[in-house]
């Protein structure tokens, strides 16, 4: 009976950590450029009573073998990293990419930290900043006198200055994949930081090795379907409640042990 409490007990944390990643998608909902996670489970080690195979006479062995299971745990939380919807907004420093690839930007203490969220903007120097004032890379300025800005969908950024209706390039955006992208950690901030699982990071032009494009004047919605999470939301509870009944079986038959005369 201890053992079952113990293993409902997994099922239940478990199922609490669910629900804890199908919370955070829902609370994400409207954030550009945002994954989905989703939790992934293994089971625990096995109590080994009978050995498959056993022997179990002269010249004969057991077909099967006799193996307890000890619960659940949380194995990994991955990300999924489906391009989401666009959405229109007509702002010359929105970009959304059209594939793979992520926006390299410079943090605040100098570090290279990578981005699905292209709602960019311009700093009181001109230079093109995401929402958080990370620069992005290469770095690119706006003189002041600019009146119109235009991004190419591989990336090369052309100004208009004054009433001049030639165009001027002033830098070319880069885009960065990883090997595995699920590998990536994030910070929050809509950044991430490669780890030992991503592999290093890999920079070219947008439209190059399988890189996506740029598309200026739309964002990239969150990939969140709302519709999944409710179902996902109500497996989660029905299976924590499940577990809990279990532990509650479990004590009525513990107390009709101690009830022994």
């Amino acid at each position: 009976m201890l053992r079952s409490l113990n293993t409902a007990a997994t099922g239940m944390n478990a199922q609490q950590q669910n629900m804890d990643v199908i919370a955070n998608n829902m609370a994400n909902i409207n954030t550009q450029g945002f994954k989905k996670s989703r939790a992934e489970f293994e089971d625990l080690m096995y109590q080994t009573i009978k050995e498959p195979g056993s022997a179990t006479g002269a010249n004969s062995f057991s077909p099967t073998g006799v193996q307890t299971g000890l619960g659940v745990k949380t194995a990994a939380v991955k990300k999924d990293f489906a391009v989401g919807t666009p959405k229109m907004t007509n702002n010359a420093l929105d970009m959304q990419i059209e594939g793979n690839g992520f926006f390299p930007v410079e943090t605040d203490n100098g570090q290279i930290a990578y981005t699905r969220d292209g709602a960019f903007k311009k700093d009181s120097q001109g230079r093109i900043v995401d929402k958080n004032g990370f620069v992005l890379q290469p770095e690119m300025t706006i003189p002041p006198n600019a009146s119109g800005v235009e991004v190419t969908s591989k990336g090369q950024v052309n100004i208009t200055l004054d009433q001049n209706t030639t165009p001027q390039t002033i830098g070319q955006i880069q885009l960065v994949n990883f090997v595995n992208p699920a590998g990536l950690k994030a910070i929050g901030k809509n950044l991430f930081l490669p780890s030992n699982s991503s592999g290093l990071p890999q920079q070219a032009m947008p439209g190059e090795n399988a890189l996506g494009t740029i598309a200026q004047g739309q964002l990239e919605n969150s990939n969140v379907n709302i519709v999944d999470e409710m179902v996902n939301m109500i497996a989660a509870q029905r299976a924590y409640e499940t577990n809990s009944k279990v532990v509650q079986a479990a004590d009525q038959m513990l107390q009709n042990i101690n009830g022994l005369r």
